[in-house]
């Protein structure tokens, strides 16, 4: 692949080109503009739900793909629909959530569909209120009564990295774990759903090769992406664990990291 053409451009969102205080700079909106205009494809990772992209559409002008809930929906931003879901099946929700009471009682659940999500009435996410998100709570029995798009675990004092540790070893084998908020909340996809599986689907559509994708992004969910692609870039406010494993860095993502890359690969 030549540093001028890349033929499709992978990015997370939050953290990555979604600055911290929640929005996408003039900048970076330009440097992804330029994607589409030089015709490649664009398309956008992300651990949100698609009734969360509203701004984020409106910033990029309805460009692009996204590929939302870590793989579970792809979402066409140019319409503003669904065009793609990899379900949990409710048996397979039902024995994870037993599985995982076990092993730490505290957990919490919530389950996202592709238009909202429901969640235990004892689920807290602190910062944020449920309800107001798009959630309504349910009982035991309606939580794990239809497929979704990712089970939520919530913990509220705990570490992300050791809950995912102990998850994958009780659930590893049902779901995909993975975390990405830098809290004690673990997401969970259906089996060997994840991001990078979603995007190969997609560029195998595309007819794209994975050395003809350059990628980025900053936490543990985006590190399947990353070792997928043929270049790949961890911003410098990245988790440790995604600033060692990934071998091309840039500037953060309040100074316009992903922006800097794409100025230079698409001039």
């Amino acid at each position: 692949m030549s540093d001028l053409t890349p033929r499709l451009i992978a990015t997370d969102l939050d953290g990555t080109v979604v600055r911290s205080d929640g929005t996408i700079s003039a900048r970076t909106a330009a440097a992804l503009e330029r994607v589409e205009q030089a015709g490649a494809t664009l398309v956008l990772v992300t651990g949100r739900p698609p009734r969360w992209m509203n701004e984020i559409t409106d910033a990029v002008d309805h460009r692009g793909l996204a590929i939302c809930a870590n793989g579970a929906l792809v979402y066409d931003l140019h319409t503003e629909t669904i065009v793609r879901t990899h379900l949990i099946e409710p048996d397979v929700i039902a024995e994870v959530v037993e599985l995982l009471r076990a092993v730490v009682p505290e957990f919490t659940f919530a389950v996202e569909y592709g238009n909202g999500f429901v969640f235990e009435a004892r689920y807290n996410l602190s910062r944020w209120d449920a309800e107001a998100l798009g959630g309504r709570p349910v009982d035991g029995e309606t939580l794990v009564s239809l497929p979704g798009t990712k089970l939520l675990a919530f913990h509220p004092n705990a570490n992300p990295d050791s809950l995912m540790e102990r998850a994958e070893k009780a659930v590893g084998e049902l779901v995909t774990v993975t975390h990405s908020s830098g809290r004690g909340l673990l997401e969970m996809s259906a089996q060997g759903v994840n991001k990078a599986s979603t995007l190969a689907d997609l560029c195998t559509d595309c007819g794209v090769l994975a050395a003809d994708v350059v990628a980025f992004g900053d936490m543990p969910n985006d590190l399947p992406m990353l070792m997928w692609a043929g270049r790949s870039y961890a911003v410098a406010n990245a988790h440790p664990d995604v600033l060692a494993m990934v071998g091309g860095h840039t500037a953060s993502n309040d100074d316009d990291g992903v922006a800097q890359v794409l100025e230079r690969l698409f001039p």
